[in-house]
């Protein structure tokens, strides 16, 4: 029996819902007909009882599984003591939370913010004061060199150098200082770098753009690129961080070397309560003083204690080496599957293209969440695929069996 096998319940409370959502939420979503109310590790239920495997996690803010024991054991006992101070005080998890973080990624210090987009602004924002102090770029001459296809958030800033027309428009006039550089493509990213340049900021896997995997020695050559020009090289690891590639950090899984200012967020709140971080050395964050950045939320003690919930997790090897392992059976199987003109991917970390005749990747999501699996599609045919990464082996296989199943059909 597979998920095809399910059988089918009215809606009448989905279509409840949903009826709520177009008459008063903003329309700045178009999900699929789902609408969920509990989950427990890959499983989630929708308000019908019905069954689906999630392999979209979030966008891998739920790495390791809906209703994680040791996270929400970690939250329940912080909820309990306190879950608020604002940075006017310390806490007693905020202190051990950036010490844990710096340890693991091998950094001096840590900025505690909330949110992904948070994060990559408040990298942006050092990288342009640490040009300024340190490197001596000219007053407000600082620029910074993005790639062309990347997601970095939703934000003024960041949508001001998105290559996307749908995050742009409508939304200028936009913040100068940035310069957009073909992915992959070392040799553009050299030839951009100029002596106002303070930092590169990429995405190791470009996730959004449908799982962009780097040309080999890509990731060796941006490091080279940056220590030779004296710039600051952001890794943005919001979605490849954390373990969705089966290592820790993507930058150094993928290419064997640090980047000088990592971004992390989704997984680092292992989808409980909103996470993220700037991570680097001293010499770079040590650049802000008191009063000129911060946040209100950023390093409460709910946050702070989930965090260090998930640090401990990622310890433990076997995680990596479980999503190392099942990654292999994902890419595996999907290069070998017809119906898809194209398999990109990492780990437990997938972007699927599928063939126009049998429909767009939007078309393919909804078949499958009618089969009980959970994706999401972006950018006309692309399907992403992106488990937690606790998910079993027989699920792998039982949603993969599926996708089958339903290209098949198509």
């Amino acid at each position: 029996m597979t998920l095809l096998d399910q059988p089918t319940t009215a809606l009448s409370a989905t279509a409840h819902h949903e009826r709520m959502l177009a008459e008063h939420s903003a329309h700045n979503y178009a999900p699929l007909p789902v609408v969920l109310s509990s989950g427990e590790g890959a499983w989630v239920t929708d308000v019908e009882g019905r069954r689906y495997l999630d392999f979209l996690a979030g966008y891998s803010a739920l790495n390791f599984g809906h209703g994680n024991p040791v996270l929400r054991a970690a939250a329940h006992a912080q909820l309990d003591r306190m879950t608020l101070t604002s940075r006017a005080f310390g806490n007693d998890q905020l202190g051990p939370f950036c010490t844990e973080l710096a340890a693991l990624l091998g950094k001096d210090m840590v900025l505690p913010m909330n949110t992904g987009a948070e994060a990559v602004e408040s990298g942006l924002k050092v990288a342009r004061k640490w040009g300024y102090e340190v490197k001596g770029v000219p007053a407000d001459r600082a620029r910074v060199v993005v790639a062309a296809g990347a997601f970095h958030g939703r934000t003024i800033s960041i949508v001001s150098f998105s290559t996307d027309p749908e995050a742009r428009g409508g939304f200028g006039p936009f913040t100068p200082g940035f310069d957009v550089v073909p992915y992959g493509d070392a040799e553009a990213l050299r030839a951009a770098i100029t002596p106002e340049t303070v930092a590169v900021l990429l995405e190791p896997v470009q996730g959004e753009a449908g799982v962009i995997v780097p040309p080999e020695g890509y990731l060796r050559a941006v490091r080279e690129i940056c220590t030779d020009a004296g710039v600051l090289w952001i890794s943005d690891e919001v979605q490849s961080g954390l373990g969705r590639t089966g290592h820790v950090l993507a930058t150094r899984g993928l290419g064997g070397v640090q980047a000088d200012v990592y971004l992390l967020g989704k997984a680092l709140g292992g989808g409980v309560v909103p996470v993220s971080a700037v991570v680097a050395d001293a010499d770079v964050l040590g650049v802000l003083r008191p009063g000129q950045h911060g946040s209100t939320f950023g390093g409460n003690p709910l946050a702070c204690a989930v965090g260090r919930a998930v640090i401990g997790i990622l310890r433990d090897a076997s995680v990596l080496h479980h999503t190392r392992v099942l990654g292999g059976i994902l890419q595996a199987r999907l290069r070998t599957m017809p119906g898809l003109t194209a398999v990109r991917g990492v780990g437990l970390w997938a972007g699927i293209d599928v063939d126009p005749a049998l429909g767009t990747g939007r078309e393919l999501g909804e078949r499958l969440a009618r089969a009980g699996v959970l994706s999401k599609d972006t950018h006309g045919p692309t399907l992403r695929l992106s488990p937690p990464l606790v998910v079993e082996e027989q699920d792998l296989h039982l949603a993969l069996d599926t996708l089958e199943g339903v290209l098949s059909r198509a």
